[in-house]
């Protein structure tokens, strides 16, 4: 994966995330320490991802956080991995598991932050530090790395308001789409939307969509399309790719023509492809290389015992733990114009990935060939 436009990102961190502290206030504890530093390069991470219906997880971070991992330790280093698949039940069991598996760290993106958090403890006594990856998991979690996630909002909702131009109004009727309560992120996203679009539009009808499935945002779509009229639905706020799919679904199907503009975020293939069509107006694009990279740094320096001190250079309050070390990635507002700039230059997906049989000729006029 090429990542220049990246490189300096994390010597941005300073702006893009207020300090709540040092590192040392984590209470960065490596009581293990020596006996870490013993096993050299021989650890194992466990990796615990939420999910497998959004495409990023199982084609992006799990093989960028193996590579890295590999690479950090000589490729000596083991990833064992499972996915919960929107079951937080299920992800408190894999914790228990790993655990019983003796692995040297734990990554784990939560299902749901407040849930996990017994399972965090469990590993903390266990003596088995915890990397929160995504999401700001709850418990005593040794570090956390993500994306700036009220940014991200903020992002869709200013991108939102360009493609509704002068039909920007507070009259102007949008829907809002946010993602699954159980998911701090959602709020977050949904307080940075809320910080562009209050009073500059009328939000006619906001959902809190259950584990963040197309199909529910399709069935919440159905409901709003029902509720304010077809013809009055100026524009979506999407919180993710796979609702917006849901989302436009319902909107060709009550025959909305031209369909409005629709936010999303991930980078997901088939949103770039909406988005090359003019189905979907942007996305969010997440440089999932550089989390993947930085939750592989911190989690191989903890199950070494090392310090995160030149990895993190800020840190986060959780509603549990005060001054986690923390990178938080900036993001970019994709849209038709800057794919190539973005997603093909890094190495996310070719040309002909998306520009299958299909978009061939809305390649063609984006200039993707």
């Amino acid at each position: 994966m090429r990542r220049a436009a990246f490189a300096v990102a994390a010597g941005a961190m300073a702006v893009s995330l207020a300090a709540c502290g040092s590192a040392e206030e984590s209470g960065d504890k490596s009581d293990d320490s020596t006996k870490s530093a013993a096993k050299g390069d021989n650890i194992k991470v466990g990796l615990l991802l939420p999910e497998n219906q959004t495409a990023r997880y199982e084609k992006f971070d799990k093989p960028l956080i193996e590579k890295k991992v590999k690479e950090l330790t000589n490729d000596k280093g083991e990833v064992v991995y499972a996915n919960a698949k929107q079951d937080a039940t299920t992800q408190s069991q894999q914790v228990d598991t790993m655990i019983t598996n003796k692995v040297d760290v734990l990554i784990v993106d939560a299902v749901d932050s407040k849930a996990i958090a017994n399972g965090v403890k469990k590993a903390k006594d266990a003596g088995i530090p915890v990397v929160a990856y995504d999401r700001l998991a709850e418990g005593p979690i040794d570090a956390y790395t993500s994306f700036d996630n009220e940014e991200v909002g903020r992002v869709q909702g200013k991108a939102l308001l360009e493609a509704l131009g002068d039909k920007a109004k507070a009259s102007a009727k949008i829907v809002m789409m946010n993602g699954a309560v159980t998911d701090p992120n959602a709020a977050l996203f949904k307080k940075g939307a809320l910080s562009e679009l209050d009073g500059k539009v009328d939000i006619a009808k906001s959902y809190d969509t259950k584990e963040w499935k197309p199909e529910n945002a399709n069935a919440n779509m159905e409901g709003a399309i029902s509720s304010i009229g077809k013809d009055k639905i100026v524009g979506v706020y999407s919180a993710n790719d796979g609702m917006a799919g849901g989302i436009i679904t319902a909107l060709k199907a009550a025959g909305v023509s031209p369909l409005p503009p629709v936010t999303g975020q991930d980078a997901e293939l088939a949103g770039v492809q909406r988005i090359v069509s003019g189905e979907q107006f942007m996305s969010v694009y997440k440089p999932y290389p550089q989390e993947a990279d930085v939750a592989a740094e911190m989690a191989v320096a903890l199950a070494k015992g090392e310090k995160l001190d030149s990895i993190a250079k800020d840190s986060v309050d959780s509603p549990t733990t005060k001054g986690v070390p923390s990178v938080l990635v900036p993001v970019i507002s994709l849209t038709k114009d800057n794919i190539n700039d973005t997603v093909i230059k890094d190495g996310i997906y070719t040309i002909d990935e998306i520009c299958t049989a299909k978009f061939k000729s809305a390649c063609s006029k984006a200039g993707l060939n």
